[in-house]
């Protein structure tokens, strides 16, 4: 088994992580103003996925694992795409 590196995650870091999230959060409060149509709830799903994105990335430490657990979240979230994919078409052609 390889020796794990310790990371210590500097207060900039986190930071410029919360300026983030509160920036995109302001987003997605902003865009309920603007008419958008069907567009406004697919603008806040991809700022959501954003977050859950940089979330993922610091706070579950992603960014300092193995790869392979950065390609086992990419594939749970391929399969979830692909599952939603294929129920919306459902949906679609009844």
């Amino acid at each position: 088994m390889s020796e794990l590196k310790p990371h210590i995650s500097s207060y900039g870091s986190h930071l410029f992580v919360l300026a983030c999230l509160i920036t995109l959060t302001g987003i997605t409060v902003a865009i309920t103003s603007v008419q958008l149509g069907a567009f406004n709830t697919t603008a806040a799903m991809m700022i959501a996925s954003t977050k859950a994105a940089i979330v993922l990335i610091y706070f579950m430490h992603l960014k300092f694992d193995d790869k392979i657990f950065r390609f086992m979240v990419t594939l749970v979230l391929a399969i979830y795409a692909i599952v939603i994919v294929i129920t919306f078409f459902d949906y679609l052609y009844r």
